[in-house]
């Protein structure tokens, strides 16, 4: 089992100021931690590319690439909304969060890894189709799963999203694509509170009340995404990573640990492996305790490379 680490330095660049929960801290603290366990070692590791703009136009308007080049600073900050900014290295960060996306998916359609995980932000997975917020620019993992669509031998694509948040974004973007599924766990009522009642086939959204826990979490992966992902047959699979359901994160109330994310990490490479040759693309998401967060990738990274 070979998994792939794609990241880049440059990431870290991108700062809303230091008070913002998005943190550059996210990353090192993830380094960190996979360094002194060991298990950075037992990765094969990559740097991010850059994403094309072509890329980003399969999954957002034709516009929205220069409305955000338009709102990039010579110095100091400007705001997409009130809980998004973008600084002068903001578009450099987002370009390679976006391509690692895109790396990714090349990487494992190509049998070059089995799996990947993408440890870069900003994250992805409330940008919708023509709107940055909640802290995101591109849609990186629409933006893979959209190249994933242009290969012969990828008809069908489920997303699985258990960010603490709903994707708001994602769902917006594949709405109306019943090649894709997308199925979220979140907590509600909460942010953002779009897109989070929509109703389609493809679209499995599982609000979660806060305080629900690890059986609540299980519970809705096992009753209701299986079954769905089951009859969907996913040629491959796109986890938005999100760990700030942790009990220890600050900004949300759905207590879940380490180990929850190892036994949804395994149950999603089960269905995988069934179904899509076991091609996985993960890409994180949120997680605002530094260290919870890395702890919980660790988890995450576990799973997928087979420990």
């Amino acid at each position: 089992m070979t998994t792939a680490f794609i990241s880049h330095e440059d990431c870290g660049l991108h700062n809303m100021g230091p008070e913002h929960p998005e943190s550059p801290v996210r990353l090192i603290a993830i380094q960190k931690v996979l360094s002194k366990t060991g298990l950075i070692e037992d990765l094969a590791q990559f740097e991010s590319v850059h994403v094309t703009p072509e890329q980003i136009k399969r999954a957002h308007s034709s516009h929205h690439q220069s409305d955000l080049l338009k709102l990039s600073p010579e110095t100091g900050i400007n705001h997409a909304d009130a809980d998004t900014a973008l600084c002068p290295d903001s578009m450099h960060a987002a370009s390679l969060a976006a391509g690692s996306a895109v790396l990714a998916t090349k990487q494992v359609i190509s049998k070059q890894v089995n799996n990947a995980f993408c440890s870069v932000r900003p994250p992805g997975h409330h940008a919708e189709h023509g709107l940055a917020m909640g802290f995101c620019l591109y849609n990186n993992v629409a933006i893979g799963a959209m190249h994933a669509l242009l290969q012969p031998e990828i008809n069908r694509i489920a997303i699985v999203d258990f960010d603490v948040h709903h994707g708001n974004g994602t769902v917006d973007i594949f709405k109306d694509m019943p090649e894709v599924m997308v199925c979220s766990t979140f907590q509600h009522p909460y942010y953002p509170g779009r897109f989070h009642d929509i109703q389609r086939e493809n679209i499995i959204n599982c609000p979660l009340s806060a305080g629900s826990g690890s059986l609540a979490f299980r519970q809705q992966l096992e009753d209701v995404w299986l079954p769905a992902l089951q009859q969907h047959k996913p040629d491959m699979i796109f986890i938005s990573a999100g760990f700030d359901a942790h009990e220890e994160d600050p900004l949300a109330d759905l207590n879940l640990r380490e180990e929850d994310y190892y036994w949804a990490t395994k149950l999603i490479m089960d269905v995988a492996n069934s179904y899509s040759q076991g091609r996985i693309v993960s890409i994180l998401e949120g997680g605002y305790n530094p260290v919870a967060l890395a702890f919980s990738v660790q988890s995450h990274l576990e799973a997928l490379s087979g420990k």
